[in-house]
């Protein structure tokens, strides 16, 4: 039979059989974000009776894609019901007990879908892992401060999810004492944030954060000054109220202006719209809280990077005065600026590119970094990793850039848009050893004897490239760069 039903607490769901188990796709854990519930606070969903149809992707948050073009295929799907999650399993049996992976796409905490076909979980499954990804509110609707509604709302959807997980994926195979988070770019972002998030303890026994991006630390100072700058320059309140019944696409507008560059943004962060430590929700910012405090300290974590996030970032003509400027304004000294341009003399001649590797190293590298050096001091079981193999696709030769290990971590190298994004011929091999540690770590909270944990002594990190090996402190030269001072 081409389908399966289960029975949920809240209703029963049918799912569609593949090759290597049973998917059940936009499965509601909330009722739907509109009217009323716009701005509140996730609301469980209402019971059903009705078998649920399970066997396409739900509405996504999204309404329209980051850009023309991304690296990853990202669907946008209408639709009212955005709270919804997909559930990929080897074993729908109530007694299996298998290890469950939740999955937060990115997408800069504006945009991404979990409807991509990067993220199917055909591949764990067949290697015995329950996968689960879910969608969130993005945005305005998820992330701008409004003094008359609960801040970090997409904060609370991902924890909403996580509790569905809790009290339903036995019902699929899953064991929801054996939860895993993860995610990559603001999806890596928003595990570091559910770290340092007090709710979501017990929620998940582990946690892998893929290019995760927290940028500087924002308070509630800075989430009141977004607020303010939205009012400044759309003309609009920035209260629930008065934007509970704006359509989509004005909202989008609204958002559009927000985030246009202009000296009236003065020191705010690049990513306005983020998750923010409230004093509630989110008790410390979650740079803080990772490095200086116990946040996250009993779960093992898995972080990492790519060598080149964003040295493809267009920077039409960047001169070498735009370089200095940049380092400058990120806060290098003089003796700290020629360290970075040694570091990089390989790219010398090259400003566009070297602006490229200053973001990269101080949006992903350099935080996840001292992360790392943090838990590593207190003996938290830590893995980290670089993934340096390079694209061969025209437009990102030569180059580890944002999002090239996944295909890799999933083991999806045939998957739609794989080949444009990384070339004709990525490595099978390296895909099997980086879907190989997923796995182990997701199942016994240890990659495997082949990358030791990352320890203050030993600073060891897995290089994940052609040949992968375990360096001892080859990211040496960025903590003397980026967090010396």
């Amino acid at each position: 039979m081409p389908h399966l039903t289960v029975r949920t607490p809240r209703g029963p769901v049918r799912g569609e059989r593949h090759a290597t188990g049973v998917r059940f796709l936009g499965i509601p854990y909330a009722q739907p974000p509109v009217g009323a519930l716009r701005f509140a606070a996730p609301v469980p969903p209402e019971p059903w009776s009705d078998v649920l149809d399970a066997t396409a992707y739900g509405p996504t948050a999204q309404r329209r894609p980051f850009a023309e073009v991304t690296t990853i295929p990202e669907p946008t799907i209408p639709g009212e019901s955005t709270l919804n999650l997909n559930v990929f399993t080897p074993d729908p049996s109530p007694d299996a007990g298998l290890p469950v992976l939740v999955w937060i796409h990115g997408g800069g905490f504006v945009a991404g879908s979990a409807a991509s076909p990067w993220y199917d979980g055909g591949a764990f499954n067949r290697d015995g892992v329950v996968l689960v990804s879910l969608g969130y509110r993005l945005g305005i609707e998820g992330f701008l401060h409004l003094p008359d509604a609960p801040d970090n709302r997409g904060v609370r959807d991902w924890i909403a999810a996580l509790e569905w997980v809790r009290d339903t994926i036995a019902c699929f195979g899953g064991d929801p004492a054996k939860v895993t988070v993860a995610g990559q770019s603001a999806g890596g972002g928003a595990v570091q944030t559910l770290l340092a998030t007090p709710a979501a303890s017990g929620l998940f026994r582990a946690a892998i954060s893929v290019s995760g991006a927290v940028m500087q630390p924002q308070g509630r100072e800075v989430a009141e000054a977004v607020n303010r700058l939205f009012t400044a320059r759309t003309g609009v309140p920035a209260t629930a109220a008065a934007l509970r019944d704006v359509p989509d696409g004005d909202l989008l507008t609204h958002q559009d202006a927000l985030a246009a560059p202009g000296p009236d943004r003065g020191q705010l962060p690049m990513l306005v719209l983020a998750p923010f430590a409230d004093g509630e929700l989110i008790p410390h910012p979650v740079p803080d809280a990772l490095t200086a405090g116990d946040a996250g300290a009993d779960i093992p974590l898995m972080a990492g990077f790519t060598a080149h996030e964003f040295n493809g970032m267009p920077q039409p003509g960047a001169t070498d005065a735009d370089v200095r400027g940049l380092l400058a304004s990120l806060g290098l000294d003089a003796d700290r600026t020629r360290l970075f341009l040694k570091m990089y003399e390989r790219y010398a001649g090259e400003p566009a590119v070297l602006m490229g590797q200053a973001i990269t190293d101080t949006t992903f590298r350099a935080p996840t970094l001292a992360v790392a050096d943090a838990r590593a001091r207190r003996s938290r079981p830590t893995w980290l990793y670089q993934f340096e193999w390079a694209a061969t696709a025209p437009g990102f030769a030569g180059a580890a850039y944002h999002c090239v290990d996944l295909p890799f971590a999933f083991d999806l190298l045939g998957a739609e848009g794989v080949r444009a994004a990384l070339g004709d011929a990525p490595p099978q091999h390296l895909a099997d050893a980086v879907h190989a540690a997923w796995v182990a770590f997701v199942r016994d909270l240890d990659p495997g004897s082949a990358w030791p944990r990352y320890t203050a002594e030993g600073r060891e990190v897995m290089l994940w490239n052609g040949e992968p090996r375990v360096a001892h402190d080859p990211l040496r030269p960025v903590r003397e760069v980026w967090l010396s001072a």
